[in-house]
């Protein structure tokens, strides 16, 4: 129990760090460039959501696939070259498409300049990025995960730090949150860098080319994190085409106050999810079913407990919250985001425990089960809810649809949930049978 809560501890850690750039970008756009900064950063998010699912799809599944066949480096460097490429294609399209890319996320003729300087920044250091992600997944499989911590940790607090001296001292505004945002990674890797030095590493750098199999089987099992990740950006994507046609500017910038807050809770669940993902990927390997069951047990407990933790203090604590991220005490973005928070954060008591059965349905190595997940919590049911609610009760129903959405989706984690055991429950009697 005692490696259990280990992993989990550093796990949650880490994703924290990784979803405070975007928090502390925020709360300093919003007080440090105003309404129109926090709109544009949130039309944004979606770009860095995809850049950190794309480190996940090919971390989580590198590294999931590293720990249940227990050999050497040669996915790590395989799946390193991977993402190192993927990540220039989007550092061409940062230097050449930033504004292009900004007009068709939604940009207006008010935060079109905005959201096209902060997307460039993001898309030129996009390798960097990607390849953050994508080590951290695999340190933390090769029994390290107190240095992904670390990483995630110092490289967060220099978030901050620099975000506060570039915005305010230095009065760069949006520039001065973007450069300090990308600088992090940088950080990050350079502190991972060290695991080279760890006794028990098992992972090691190669040049080799990668192999189509390598790469086609990572990303059926990192699919589901990937596409959980996306999710995020998907539904702030579709929130903000619903919302710019039912409040303009300020119910986009209203929803992006609910929607970085969401990415911080979301960030905590996936942190228990990543943390007993190693645990039952080795426990699998070996066909330890008690333990399967002891630790997801304690991950759907924990992350099931913060949820309801994070609801009282966001149902108690609103008026604070928002004024954190209003600058400018604009009346409007506080009746819109106090009404929403209530309802829209409903959501927290069903996306703590499917993200949580997504990652391990993934960690078992049934991969359908985790995509479906993913697919019905980002894709399936949010987007036509989205719309369909909105058009019905206007921001109640935009509000009302993702906590619908979990709580559709959570129904099926309990389906697979208790397939699996029965599948399980087979396996025993036809092997004492024997």
């Amino acid at each position: 129990m005692n490696e259990i809560k280990g992993y989990v501890t550093r796990s949650v850690l880490s994703t924290l760090g990784l979803s405070l750039y975007i928090l502390a970008d925020t709360f300093f756009i919003a007080n440090g460039v105003g309404v129109l900064g926090l709109a544009a950063l949130n039309i944004a998010l979606p770009v860095f959501n995809l850049l950190t699912g794309i480190g996940l799809l090919l971390g989580m599944g590198g590294a999931t696939l590293f720990a249940l066949k227990g050999r050497s480096g040669d996915y790590f460097s395989q799946l390193l070259i991977v993402g190192g490429s993927v990540g220039l294609l989007f550092t061409g399209l940062g230097l050449f498409s930033s504004r292009f890319l900004a007009l068709l996320l939604g940009a207006s003729g008010a935060t079109v300049g905005l959201t096209t300087m902060y997307m460039r920044f993001i898309l030129v250091m996009a390798p960097f990025f990607i390849l953050n992600n994508l080590c951290l997944a695999f340190i933390r499989n090769d029994q390290n995960p107190q240095l992904a911590m670390k990483a995630m940790i110092f490289s967060s607090v220099f978030n901050m730090l620099f975000d506060y001296i570039f915005v305010f001292p230095l009065n760069m505004g949006m520039a001065g949150a973007a450069l300090a945002t990308v600088l992090s990674p940088l950080l990050s890797l350079a502190i991972l860098s060290t695991h080279r030095n760890f006794s028990k590493r098992r992972l090691s750098l190669k040049w080799v080319k990668p192999k189509l199999r390598t790469i086609t089987k990572s990303i059926q099992l990192g699919l589901s994190s990937f596409l959980a990740e996306m999710s995020t950006g998907v539904s702030i994507l579709v929130f903000n085409q619903v919302l710019i046609g039912l409040g303009g500017d300020i119910a986009i910038a209203a929803y992006g106050v609910l929607a970085n807050i969401l990415v911080v809770a979301l960030s905590l669940f996936t942190g228990v999810a990543q943390g007993i993902q190693p645990l039952i990927s080795r426990a699998a390997s070996k066909k330890e079913t008690l333990t399967i069951q002891k630790t997801l047990t304690f991950g759907l407990r924990t992350s099931f407990i913060m949820a309801v933790v994070l609801y009282l203090i966001l149902f108690f604590l609103k008026y604070p919250i928002i004024s954190a991220f209003n600058r400018e005490n604009d009346p409007m973005l506080i009746q819109l985001a106090a009404f929403g928070i209530p309802i829209f954060f409903l959501s927290l008591f069903g996306s703590s425990l499917n993200v949580v059965f997504s990652i391990f349905f993934s960690a078992i190595g049934q991969a359908k089960q985790a995509f479906a997940l993913s697919l019905f919590r980002g894709y399936i049911f949010l987007v036509p809810l989205v719309i369909i609610l909105a058009g019905i009760w206007g921001l109640t129903g935009a509000w009302v649809s993702l906590p619908v959405t979990e709580g559709l989706t959570l129904l099926f984690s309990f389906y697979f949930l208790r397939q699996y055991r029965k599948t399980i429950k087979e396996q025993v009697i036809m092997k004492s049978a024997v």
